[in-house]
């Protein structure tokens, strides 16, 4: 007895579920048995298609700057009313939703106007769902890579204008009519649709704006009714940080590296150009890595590579002081004269000025007097070398030594005998040959004490120009910052 009731049950169950999937399969042939998809789901020809739309972002991919592209992956939520495929649910067992493959209705074939590899339909053609009251909604998914033109005036500190243009690519603005979608509170949904839970974030792009637009035609247009376009705008925004540690860090440092040239000796001249070329050619390497990243155009010069430029102008120029140094600091006065007014400016005034002034005379040590030697007469000599020959001094010294009489005959003798007298004359040209030595030093050391005086003054000025060139640019790109638009943000 309770195995056949539970046969009846199991019967009746089936015949239940038989009967719910006559009722879909019934539904389906009540509605397409003379449905065609090619017509515009309307009655009367001069009537108009409503197409509701929304664009629910999930993945923005990437911004190619050299292709100046834009990928994306969205989902297009489209929905109208089609009045062929009304039915009740009270008429077809309950049935709330049929799923049709989508080449069985009409559609609107929306497409994104602006892409860029040909692919202008969706990625996958999902079923359409139709709903009592011939209500349908299809929510196709799709990847699009479409023109975006790069400014690249303030890379990497830089923020994008992209937009996703979307029409009907067979019907004009009197055949379909585009509107946004409207939320569960009643709200116009005019932006792209962004979940917060779905969206997959972006490692060097953030979306601060996206608003949306419908542009329709101007009725008193004379080349036709036109199309309807439904324009959605991405503001996006560059995260720095990555640049910043690989190629804004480094350029700063290799950049600054040029400066310490300057600390090396005014005559090491080779070592100093060596310095500052091998910085230059860093910078070139540099320059060449921002012109592989951003796209080759002519319509602005981007932040970063001006910067190279400036600091690449600015290792030039201390490429030349250094050689103008090395000229000044090489000098000897057989090949140049030092004006009065030159050594005025550069080694008195100047030397103030930083205050680095002229080396302290070393302070002369007072011995008590002591008994003339020949030590101390070479001493005195060098002395009063500009006063006196050194033979007169010799002499002096032995008559100090010896008394009157021995200094008179030593006069004598010079003045009696030929070859003291030519010793005489040899000791002569010694002390004038070691006076003009001393003197033609004197002067070299006040060229290159000339060429450390340049060398501060270029210092400071390159250091100067170096901090208030390098603020201006980088100041230049943190304050581009995106304008505060009538639109509420994204995320």
């Amino acid at each position: 007895m309770a195995g056949a009731l539970l046969g009846v049950l199991l019967l009746l169950r089936l015949l239940g579920a038989g009967e719910a999937e006559n009722e879909e399969l019934r539904l389906y042939h009540h509605l397409f048995n003379n449905y065609d998809p090619k017509c515009r789901p309307v009655k009367e020809p001069e009537e108009m298609v409503t197409i509701t739309l929304k664009v629910t972002l999930t993945n923005l991919i990437s911004l190619n700057e050299k292709e100046e592209t834009l990928t994306t992956s969205v989902w297009i939520g489209i929905d109208w009313q089609d009045y062929r495929l009304n039915y009740s649910k009270d008429d077809f067992g309950g049935v709330e939703t049929l799923r049709v493959p989508s080449e069985l209705v009409w559609l609107p074939e929306i497409v994104l106007e602006n892409n860029i590899d040909g692919q202008f339909g969706v990625a996958y053609d999902a079923n359409v769902l139709i709903y009592e009251g011939g209500y349908v909604s299809w929510l196709p998914p799709a990847i699009y890579r479409s023109t975006c033109a790069v400014e690249v005036t303030y890379f990497p500190f830089d923020w994008q204008n992209c937009s996703l243009v979307f029409r009907s690519q067979t019907y004009n603005a009197e055949e379909v009519d585009f509107v946004f979608a409207v939320d569960h509170e009643g709200e116009t949904i005019s932006n792209i649709d962004i979940d917060t839970e779905a969206y997959t974030e972006n490692g060097e792009w953030a979306i601060d704006f996206c608003p949306g637009l419908i542009r329709r035609p101007n009725s008193a247009s004379a080349g036709g009714p036109g199309v309807v376009d439904v324009i959605y705008t991405l503001i996006i925004r560059r995260k720095p940080l990555f640049y910043v540690i690989n190629i804004i860090v480094p350029c700063v440092l290799i950049s600054g590296l040029v400066l310490l040239a300057y600390f090396l000796p005014a005559q090491a001249g080779g070592q100093k150009c060596t310095v500052s070329i091998n910085v230059l050619l860093a910078q070139t390497v540099f320059l060449f890595l921002i012109a592989q990243k951003i796209p080759e155009t002519s319509l602005g010069v981007p932040m970063l590579g001006r910067y190279l430029i400036f600091v690449m102008v600015v290792a030039t120029v201390i490429v030349m002081n250094c050689v103008i140094v090395l000229n000044v600091s090489l000098r000897t006065p057989t090949t140049h004269t030092m004006s009065p007014r030159l050594r005025h400016v550069l080694l008195e005034l100047l030397p103030r000025l930083l205050g680095s002034g002229a080396p302290p005379e070393a302070p002369r040590a007072t011995s008590p007097p002591r008994r003339a030697s020949s030590v101390g007469l070479l001493l005195r000599a060098e002395e009063l070398i500009l006063k006196k020959p050194r033979s007169e001094l010799v002499f002096e010294g032995q008559r100090h030594r010896h008394g009157v009489w021995t200094a008179a005959l030593c006069q004598s003798l010079g003045a009696a005998a030929p070859e003291v007298r030519c010793c005489v004359d040899a000791v002569n040209f010694v002390a004038e040959s070691t006076r003009d030595q001393e003197a033609s030093g004197e002067e070299v050391s006040d060229w290159v004490r000339m060429g450390k005086a340049l060398d501060n003054v270029c210092f400071w000025a390159a250091l100067v120009l170096f901090g208030v060139g390098s603020s201006l640019i980088f100041l230049g790109g943190y304050l581009n910052r995106v304008p505060d638009l009538p639109y509420p943000p994204c995320m």
